[in-house]
């Protein structure tokens, strides 16, 4: 293998690795970045939907639950997650937001609507089977789109919520009248009843980053291919030339043409090997006309 061959196919070695490393490393990244963006969002939902959670519990709720036992017709205003519900139904009514999805998903729900998925049924299980467990994140398919989902256990932590889930007796008649008393009983305080999901979008978020990451590195293809043309270049003109021509001169000196000069272009290590081979010729010169004189 010639100089040349060696050093382009190390140099070829070299690049392929640093890019395979450094296409590694950068989709780690940005998929780290994008999968920090989409929990952002989902968390910033979920603060909003337990804000009105909040709010509907302190504010509407004490005024509402009196008219519970008065009126046949239930008042579901007067429930937290409903509102919760329908205010982000509300807000799913922007088209940018339209596949935003806020659930209570309870195994034992008042309303049907709030029935878990299996993927969710088993959110719900994991919760109850690690207490200790503060939140779960990932991503899931759903009708066909890719959506990162961020999940928080709902526990009962106020003797008040138990009003309407202790057993269909004790809850407000209008309530069984709209509901019925198969669903949303049997609840107990400090338990663990529902999971409160939130679903973002993440398809758009995840390309982007794709996109982002075939152009860094088609960037840094770039990049590495312009060194490597420009390393090539600076071997051919400053190591593979001069030897080449070093090679040459040797030759020409080897079969007698004393007139051949090696030269000394420069300072440099190459620039010495010229020298050493002119001292050489010069020696050999002086010696063939010593032999010659010999003759003579």
């Amino acid at each position: 293998m010639k100089i040349g061959t060696k050093v382009n196919l190390v140099l070829i070695i070299v690049f392929i690795s640093g890019i395979l490393f450094s296409g590694i490393l950068l989709s780690n990244v940005l998929e780290k970045k994008a999968e920090n963006e989409v929990t952002s969002k989902a968390e910033i939902l979920m603060e909003i939907a337990n804000s009105v959670r909040r709010y509907t519990n302190d504010r509407v709720q004490p005024l509402l639950l009196p008219k519970l036992d008065t009126q046949e017709q239930f008042i579901p205003e007067a429930i937290p997650t409903f509102s919760s519900r329908e205010v982000f139904e509300l807000f799913r009514k922007n088209k940018e937001y339209a596949n935003f999805v806020y659930k209570d998903a309870a195994p034992n729900p008042i309303n049907l609507r709030d029935k878990p998925d299996e993927f969710e049924g088993e959110i719900v299980k994991r919760f109850r089977q690690e207490p200790s467990l503060k939140t779960l994140s990932g991503f899931r398919t759903r009708s066909g789109e890719k959506l990162f989902y961020s999940a928080r256990p709902f526990r009962i932590e106020k003797q008040s919520c138990l009003r309407c889930h202790t057993t269909p007796e004790k809850a407000p008649k209008s309530l069984i009248v709209t509901y019925g008393k198969d669903n949303g009983f049997g609840w107990k305080l400090h338990q663990i009843v529902a999971a409160q999901i939130v679903y973002v979008p993440a398809a758009n978020i995840l390309n982007n980053a794709t996109r982002s990451w075939l152009l860094i590195m088609g960037v840094i293809g770039i990049i590495f291919t312009a060194i490597f043309i420009i390393m090539n270049q600076l071997l051919k003109k400053i190591v593979l030339l001069r030897v080449k021509k070093i090679a040459n001169v040797a030759e020409q000196v080897s079969l007698g043409d004393m007139n051949a000069n090696f030269g000394k272009e420069s300072q440099d290590e190459i620039g010495d090997l010229a020298a050493a081979f002119n001292r050489m010729k010069y020696s050999l010169e002086m010696a063939l006309n010593m032999l010659n004189n010999n003759r003579n």
